[in-house]
């Protein structure tokens, strides 16, 4: 089974294509800087995707390293 729909591809494309002619912004309503990388541009494009309601996975959220307490031990 399909993880993305054939739509949610069209959109990264088109994120793609805008990238390249110097068109696409990151940030809240575009307002951040122009778009360089390429990686950047696929995220982009799935997450308009997402907004419309298009077949893609869940965003994957940054894992938390569970800081571990150091006991101190007393020395005899």
């Amino acid at each position: 089974m399909a993880r993305y729909s054939r739509s949610a591809g069209k959109d990264v494309k088109r994120a793609m294509k805008r990238r390249k002619s110097g068109k696409l912004k990151s940030g809240r309503g575009g307002k951040g800087g122009t778009v360089k990388s390429r990686k950047q541009a696929i995220a982009i494009g799935l997450s308009e995707a997402r907004k419309k309601g298009k077949k893609v996975p869940k965003r994957k959220t940054a894992k938390r390293k569970t800081a571990r307490k150091k006991t101190a031990r007393k020395k005899r």
